[in-house]
Order: structure tokens, then C-alpha cells, then sequence
């Protein structure tokens, strides 16, 4: 196989086992798209996956969401390279158009596809993590499926940027389930790279007080620029404590959990207010325990999940383009693909917020 009918891509095999390699370029079928990746972020759930969590490997590497080898990556954007027949139609694109899509591939004919509730799909088939079906960005070029939901991005945005869609989205998603109100005290509880664009978000939303809680004084500083009147260091004191004492001491009127952590879910109960509300968002790697009398007799809570960002690609688009949602800032650091490895190890030492990882970047690597 020569090296035009082939790419560069890093391929998950298993936990700790992600392979810098040379595998087939794709080719778009009818109704498909082949784009030339721009760049590719690493989010917690990578993170998660790549550490063998078992809500991706199952118990004993066996039963899980994951089926390998795949390339990984749902972080992505990239140019237009080559159009299946009827795709260009279909989806409003051209050749040389920025587009992304969306993080899943929903199958169309499930009770929740049927409904419009696309983004629940049963099957649940999310790019990077099935062979064949979902194959991820991180590669130099990547298949876009015909059940792909593509969107064509503002020209203004960068290569990064457009990467950044996919987070921003599934952000935006939540801050809009909590249905925040003007003059609600609102909490971010988690300031990483999705909790600062939720924070950025739900100020739109005039909150009388919009609250950062997290552990890393360089996120919570940021948190402070993008607009938070209140940061908490949760290392240096007591969040729930600090969140009664803004308000009365009722706690909070909205509470959006992004922490990841395992002890997050009991302690957004006890920060929020009697009928508040509750945004779980947060993928924990851990089984967690929560007093389920907070949710019912004690407070009579609406407590809201959120998955991923459905419908909010176009508000994502536009919020960066206009300026409204700033997410260069939070990129720290970007490796080509060759150095997959040293991304990754940057993902997980939480010392920056975004790792990104840009196939045309060779030579090129480290901290922005």
C-alpha cells in the first residue's frame, strides 16, 4: 500500500495502548465526506477511556462502550477534501468549506431518533470509539459517514477554534437545561476546559451572582476574566459553606456539576437551594454515593442530566465567531500527531486547561 492511499492516525488497541500508525485514507461513498483534520482536542472522557475506565472497557477489558482497534478522537474539525455523490446537496458544503460534525452519528430508526431526540440515539454511536462505523479525528484525514449532522463553520473561525466546537457545544447544552434567570445565583461547580465555556455562557443569561468553584488557582484566575464575580477554591475552603454565605444562606438557585469528580455529585445537593436546580453533566470515572433525601423529602430538587451538545452547533458557531465566547484562550498546549504520547500525558497532569493534538504540526510542539 502506498503512502497516498494511506494516513497517519493514532489507533486505540486498549487501555494505555493508543498506536501512532499508518492505516488506509478514506474513501467517501454516496451521501459521505472525507475532511483533512485541522486539529483534534483530548477531553476527559479520552482520558478516561485511555486509562481503562469501565464505563469504556467493562469489567476485566471486557463489555464495553469501545470497540477497537479504532482511531480515536470526537474533537474535531477539518476542511472539506472529497465529496460522496449527493453529499455536497445534502449537507450545503463544498470543497474547501471548515466543517464539523457533530460528535454523534445517530441511526435514525430508534424510538428516540423517531422523536427528534436524536442525540439519545439507543445505539449511541459516537466517532472514536467504533470500528468501522465511527472511526475518530485524530488522523490526518477522517471519514464523515452519511448520517453524519455536518455544519459548515464561519470562515473567521481558526483551525483551533473549530475544534473547540464540540465542547463548547455539549456546554451550551447544559447551561440551557438549567434555564437560568436573571438575578439566579448560579454555580460552575468544575473550571475546566468545559466548565470555563459554561461560565461564559450562562453569563448571558444575567445571573445575579455566577459562582466558579474548582482546586487549580490557574483555572479559577481565568474562571475571574472570563466573568465569574465569585471564584472558590475548594482546597482552601468549604464550597457549600462559601455558596450559603452569598446567599443568605439558602445556597443556590442553579448548580451545573462539571467537576468530574467522584465526591461532586453530593456536594452540588448541598449547595443548592430547596427547589434549585441541578445540571449533571460530568462523565466520573468512579461509582459515587449521594444522599438521595436531599433530591426528594429534604429539598424537592429538579435534578437534569445533559448529554452531549444537540442543536447547539450553530449557537457555538456563531457565539465564537461574534466574539461573544472566547476558547483560544484555553488552549495551552498542541502536539502533532507523532507525539500523541507527551498530548496525552499533558491531558492528564491538569497543569493546562486544552491539549490539542494538529496533524500538520510536525516539528512542532509544547505549551502555546
Amino acid at each position: 500500500m502506498n503512502d497516498t492511499a494511506t494516513m497517519r492516525a493514532i489507533v486505540t488497541h486498549g487501555p494505555h495502548d493508543y498506536r501512532f500508525e499508518r492505516v488506509p485514507k478514506p474513501i467517501a461513498g454516496p451521501g459521505e465526506v472525507v475532511i483533512q483534520t485541522g486539529a483534534v482536542g483530548i477531553c476527559g472522557s479520552d482520558v478516561k477511556c485511555f486509562t481503562g475506565a469501565s464505563l469504556f472497557w467493562g469489567d476485566g477489558n471486557s463489555g464495553g462502550y469501545v470497540e477497537g482497534p479504532v482511531i480515536t478522537g470526537h474533537e474535531f474539525a477539518g476542511v472539506v477534501e472529497s465529496l460522496g455523490e449527493g453529499s455536497a446537496e445534502k449537507f450545503g458544503i463544498e470543497l474547501g468549506d471548515n466543517v464539523i460534525a457533530e460528535q454523534i452519528l445517530p441511526c435514525g430508526m430508534c424510538r428516540y431518533c423517531l422523536e427528534g431526540s436524536y442525540w439519545m440515539c439507543e445505539p449511541n454511536e459516537i466517532f472514536g470509539f467504533k470500528r468501522g462505523r465511527a472511526e475518530g479525528g485524530m488522523a490526518e484525514f477522517a471519514l464523515l459517514p452519511s448520517n453524519a449532522l455536518v455544519h459548515k463553520i464561519d470562515p473567521r473561525l481558526s483551525e483551533i477554534e473549530s475544534a473547540y466546537l464540540e465542547p463548547l457545544s455539549c456546554a451550551i447544552h447544559a447551561v440551557d437545561r438549567a434555564e437560568i434567570m436573571p438575578g439566579d445565583i448560579v454555580v460552575i461547580a468544575g473550571v475546566g476546559s468545559i466548565g470555563l465555556c459554561m461560565l461564559q455562557w450562562a453569563k448571558q443569561f444575567r445571573p445575579g451572582i455566577l459562582v466558579a468553584v474548582g482546586t487549580r488557582p490557574n483555572r479559577l484566575d481565568l474562571a475571574s476574566a472570563l466573568g465569574a464575580d465569585i471564584v472558590i477554591n475548594a482546597r482552601e475552603q468549604d464550597p457549600v459553606a462559601a455558596v450559603r454565605g452569598y446567599s443568605s444562606g439558602y445556597g443556590a438557585d442553579i448548580v451545573i456539576e462539571a467537576s468530574g469528580s467522584a465526591d461532586g455529585p453530593q456536594q452540588v445537593l448541598e449547595m443548592v437551594r430547596k427547589m434549585g436546580t441541578v445540571v449533571a453533566f460530568s462523565s466520573i470515572k468512579e461509582r459515587t454515593r449521594i444522599d438521595w433525601n436531599l433530591v426528594g423529602d429534604q429539598k424537592e430538587l429538579t435534578i437534569r442530566g445533559s448529554h452531549l451538545g444537540p442543536c447547539c452547533y450553530p449557537k457555538a458557531i456563531k457565539a465564537v465567531a461574534d466574539g461573544r465566547i472566547d476558547v483560544a484562550s484555553l488552549v495551552t498546549a498542541l502536539y502533532p500527531l507523532e507525539d500523541f504520547d507527551l498530548a496525552m500525558q499533558a491531558a492528564m497532569s491538569g497543569n493546562g486547561i486544552k491539549t490539542m493534538v494538529v496533524p500538520g504540526m510536525e516539528g512542532r510542539r509544547g505549551e502555546i
